[in-house]
């Protein structure tokens, strides 16, 4: 048994000499010393394997023992082809990456195109939301410590900032997030990914944002633009507050139910 066990301990050893942090029970079986699943579970015991979905492991180096595995970044793309999921990192997770500072939920924020069970493994939670039209999302690849993952532009960002604010930490937080993307969004990319994704209740308020809010003209205009095509109806700003007796605005057909707090 204890032969087994160094066995699977200098195979870990192996993976992370080459640069591999992840595997899978069938990986184990082919590659490796075919553990015993006590020796699997005195890995993960001893802070050495993380299992964040069923047969799958990721190696944990002694500097992320405490927390109790690695940044996300560093095995997302490898979870998501194990789970045969589409993927791309998004709302505040990738905002961070594109250099949006605003204050982060404590998560990693995944798009997918159907509904997953979130995961913890250690201090880390990974957070997964549904996204219709999927396939519609603009994105591009983001090397990692570990490969690669797929990340949403910061067009993208910044339009699926305006669709899901709950889970981009309210309205206020949206709004820190698109003053800081704005200087870094392309206008032309951002109209192309507006007419793409065919939402246009959230092109009015990110246009709003980014006009009334954020002062990005380029951008603004070039949302404004789109929606000169679009049969537009007047839609609420936010879609849990007051829809009667508030200003609305012409340009955006946007109903200015909150205020929002000074940068």
């Amino acid at each position: 048994m204890k032969g087994r066990r160094n066995a699977l301990i200098d195979w870990l050893d192996e993976l992370q000499a080459s640069g591999r942090y992840t595997f899978t029970r069938e990986d184990e079986h082919r590659e490796g010393p075919h553990a015993e699943r006590k020796a699997l579970w005195r890995a993960e015991r001893e802070g050495r394997l993380a299992q964040p979905r069923n047969g799958f492991f990721v190696v944990v180096p002694p500097e992320y023992r405490v927390t109790g595995a690695p940044p996300a970044p560093w095995f997302i793309d490898d979870l998501m082809r194990f789970q045969k999921q589409r993927y791309y990192v998004g709302l505040l997770s990738a905002a961070s990456i594109h250099g949006a500072s605003a204050q982060a939920v404590q998560e990693f924020q995944v798009m997918v195109p159907a509904a997953l069970r979130p995961i913890r493994a250690g201090r880390l939670r990974i957070h997964f939301v549904q996204r219709t039209n999927h396939s519609r999302a603009v994105t591009e690849q983001r090397q990692t410590p570990t490969g690669w993952m797929t990340i949403s532009t910061a067009e993208q960002t910044a339009l699926d900032a305006a669709r899901y604010p709950a889970v981009s930490g309210g309205w206020d937080n949206v709004a820190s997030v698109v003053r800081d993307l704005a200087q870094r969004l392309d206008a032309n990319k951002l109209a192309r990914v507006a007419r793409q994704q065919r939402d246009v209740r959230s092109t009015q308020r990110l246009g709003y944002l980014l006009d009334r809010v954020v002062r990005a003209e380029d951008a603004a205009r070039a949302l404004a633009a789109v929606l000169v095509r679009q049969r537009t109806r007047y839609v609420a700003l936010d879609s849990r507050g007051p829809k009667d007796a508030v200003e609305r605005d012409e340009r955006w057909h946007v109903l200015v139910n909150r205020s929002f707090a000074p940068d």
